[in-house]
């Protein structure tokens, strides 16, 4: 018992009360996302009749547009504080959800969906900018693996929710998801008031994204992580709802619960994979995510391809919790990279395009994806895995690369940069 109670209290990440308090920010807006996310393509398709390879496009359109807004944002948190930049976007996305129920053909999807990619693509990078701010280098990692955990918390908690409200029989029912949505967005908003801000930089005028370009390591990586979003994350939260529905035959309750059990894994591994990579190489870390994630995909396709709904549904539940270890790494490694690399009057764009990357990865991946589920759904899945291996090998390569003074993650263990561990 008492090795338990150390085990756990060498888990806690030791934060600021700052950081506490925005968690529990994103706590609340995780849970409103958890309700509408495994449910939009199906929303499209099963309630408003819009084939599977146009709902696929809006969802792409959304990232484009964010792909657009995450540059302006980057700029604005270097310049007038990412908690500004953050108050607006939550703003704009709470206007977007409130316009989803009037949807009924594909062009007010598409134009609902612009609205809601102008505030996603300011969320992701000035929230990441106010954490950075908000923590002291050395516990970035902890920092943004307890946003992980918080907001995957939320989301399960939200997919399970919405798996008891979700009808296609019942359109309103969807209806009352997004206003729940709407609600949550607000009240982050209302606890962000109670977040100071950072102070800014006092050379942010000096900055430029010319700088960001010009540091190609840094580029490789966000083109390697826009990869994995593409062939991983972005298929198993756009396309793996609307496959278990229409391929295999899987109910919404369990969709919901499937869907679910991705976070709770992420809420179960996250600490303790941050905990594990304390010391360790990153690049062998990303790379061993990358291994992982092509064999949940190949379960997807075995799941999908010769067993009944019920079968399937458990092989979805054990693919999406090994998934799930997989994005732990992922949590682990990303973002307090992305951090690490940048100049102090950069870090705005910095983790900007660290965000962008992930945009640009829901551009292609739900793109693509739609259309091999409208028209070979079997052939998705072998597909991403080779993917997702070929980005593994890309990980081990790019490690070279990167200055020696973030190769390795921090913590109390750490080996000292350059040696091997």
């Amino acid at each position: 018992m008492s090795r338990t109670l150390a085990y756990l209290r060498s888990l806690d990440p030791r934060l600021p009360h700052d950081v506490y308090v925005l968690q529990a920010g994103g706590l609340l807006n995780a849970f409103g996302n958890g309700v509408v996310l495994p449910f939009l393509i199906i929303y499209l398709h099963n309630v408003r009749g819009i084939p599977l390879g146009l709902a696929g496009l809006a969802a792409a359109t959304q990232s484009a547009v964010a792909l657009a807004s995450g540059f302006v944002a980057g700029s604005l948190s270097d310049r007038i504080g990412p908690k500004r930049v953050l108050l607006a976007a939550l703003a704009v996305m709470t206007v977007a959800f409130a316009l989803m129920p009037l949807i009924r053909t594909a062009g007010e999807a598409f134009a609902v969906y612009v609205v809601w990619g102008a505030g996603s693509g300011s969320f992701w990078p000035s929230q990441s900018s106010l954490l950075a701010g908000l923590s002291p280098p050395e516990r970035r990692p902890g920092a943004y693996a307890l946003q992980r955990l918080v907001m995957n918390l939320g989301v399960a908690i939200g997919g399970l929710v919405a798996g008891l409200i979700a009808s296609v029989a019942h359109p309103s029912t969807f209806t009352t998801l997004f206003l729940i949505n709407c609600a949550t967005f607000v009240a982050y908003m209302l606890v962000l008031l109670r977040v100071r801000a950072p102070e800014l930089h006092p050379d942010r005028d000096s900055g430029s994204w010319r700088l960001v370009w010009r540091d190609r390591p840094v580029v490789s990586f966000a083109l390697l992580n826009a990869t994995f979003m593409a062939a991983a994350i972005a298929l198993m939260v756009e396309m793996l709802p609307a496959f278990a529905k229409n391929v295999a035959g899987v109910n919404e309750p369990e969709i919901g619960a499937v869907f679910a059990l991705d976070s709770i894994g992420i809420v179960l591994f996250q600490l303790p994979v941050v905990k594990l990579m304390e010391g360790r190489r990153r690049m062998p870390g990303l790379a061993l995510m990358g291994v992982i994630w092509a064999g949940a995909m190949l379960a997807v396709w075995a799941g999908g391809a010769w067993l009944t709904a019920t079968a399937a549904a458990v092989v979805f539940a054990a693919a999406t919790l090994v998934f799930a270890f997989g994005e732990s790494l992922h949590g682990a490694i990303h973002a307090p990279l992305a951090a690490d690399l940048a100049p102090p009057q950069l870090v705005g764009r910095y983790l900007a395009l660290a965000s962008l990357s992930w945009q640009a990865g829901w551009i292609v991946g739900p793109a693509i994806g739609g259309f091999f589920l409208q028209h070979d759904p079997l052939l998705l899945w072998p597909f991403a895995a080779a993917v997702n291996l070929g980005c593994a090998a890309w990980a081990l390569a790019l490690e070279r690369r990167l200055p020696p003074r973030v190769r390795v993650s921090p913590g109390s263990g750490a080996v000292v940069a350059g040696t091997p561990g």
